[in-house]
């Protein structure tokens, strides 16, 4: 089971990694083009989704990781067994909006149908907008895959947050001792 969260998270980064680099080459390229006095009509509209197809994909890839920002010190300031009722209270308020998001965005996909980009006349707006649903349902598996772990470490006690500091910390400070 490990092995699927491992494989997304992989295709998430390089998928993140490819969007992240052309939308590089198309804001350098439109600069180089208004620099030349000629500009391109498409890479507003282009960059644009690109940066939001980033935010959705990205936001996915936190919820994997648990790298959203979280309030780990007041959740484990609460005692059990209410806290993990807190962590499912906060699950269920997580999941439950961004399956709202998914149906909310296949409902707008229903009402693009058939038009197009200004721009580009050739490029359906159902496509650049798949990511509202597409994100969203992302989001649920990313965060129901990484939750086990979650749960097991607060119900420890342990900051998801803080553990990956103080390991960071710890191995600063053994790289410090052998120098």
């Amino acid at each position: 089971m490990a092995a699927f969260p491992a494989a997304l998270e992989k295709l998430l980064e390089w998928f993140l990694i490819t969007l992240m680099v052309s939308l590089t080459i198309v804001v350098i390229v439109a600069v180089l083009f208004r620099l030349a006095g000629d500009s391109l009509s498409w890479y507003d509209e282009v960059a644009a989704i690109q940066l939001s197809w980033i935010t959705y994909y990205g936001a996915a890839l936190a919820a994997l990781k648990r790298r959203h920002i979280g309030f780990d010190s007041v959740l484990l300031s609460i005692p059990m067994p209410a806290r993990m009722g807190a962590v499912l209270l906060a699950e269920a308020l997580v999941i439950g909006f961004f399956a709202l998001l998914a149906w909310a965005g296949w409902r707008v996909l229903q009402v693009l149908e058939g038009d197009m980009l200004v721009s580009l006349t050739w490029v359906p707006v159902q496509l650049t907008q798949s990511v509202i649903p597409i994100g969203a349902v992302l989001f649920i598996i990313c965060e129901l895959l990484s939750l086990p772990a979650y749960w097991r470490m607060t119900a420890k006690g342990v900051s998801y947050e803080h553990a990956e500091i103080e390991e960071e910390v710890e191995r600063e400070m053994e790289n410090a001792e052998h120098r």
